[in-house]
């Protein structure tokens, strides 16, 4: 097995297994849920802005290790970024799982993990279920976010 499998393999369990940013915020400025009807996965987000900046993220949800270690991560990667950063992040990520960029083309730190996806076409709606549901947040939609279109 490749080191990189093996890596995204430990990671991926490492966060689903131990979810960083998991529950919900005493403080919400903005909210919204998603769900993937293929197989299940639902996700709440929770962020409290604070002058432009997500100052903190929550999530709550159920779904597979992909869903929920997702979720976990991106709660770390957007933390203390502006709503404008946070969405420029899930474009790349996005590009990135969909295979339209390489790991070299995007920089995402540990979130590169996740280019593995990219040869599973059902895992990508499992990876970016939670991303859309951020970006209803941040731009204060009431739909619930769905990953039909990935």
């Amino acid at each position: 097995m490749s080191d990189l499998r093996e890596l995204y393999q430990e990671v991926i369990l490492d966060h689903y297994k131990h979810p960083r940013n998991r529950g919900t915020l005493e403080q919400c400025s903005k909210s919204a849920d998603g769900f993937n009807p293929l197989c299940g996965d639902r996700i709440t987000v929770e962020l409290e802005i604070d002058d432009g900046r997500i100052a903190d993220i929550r999530f709550e949800g159920s779904g597979c290790a992909i869903s929920m270690a997702s979720a976990s991560m991106m709660t770390e990667a957007v933390k203390g970024l502006t709503e404008k950063e946070a969405k420029q992040l899930f474009a790349d990520f996005r590009r990135l799982v969909t295979g339209e960029a390489g790991v070299e083309e995007v920089d995402l730190g540990k979130l590169a993990v996740f280019a593995g996806v990219r040869d599973y076409p059902t895992r990508v709606k499992c990876a970016t279920l939670t991303w859309h549901t951020l970006s209803n947040a941040i731009e204060g939609r009431v739909e619930s976010a769905r990953t039909e279109g990935e």
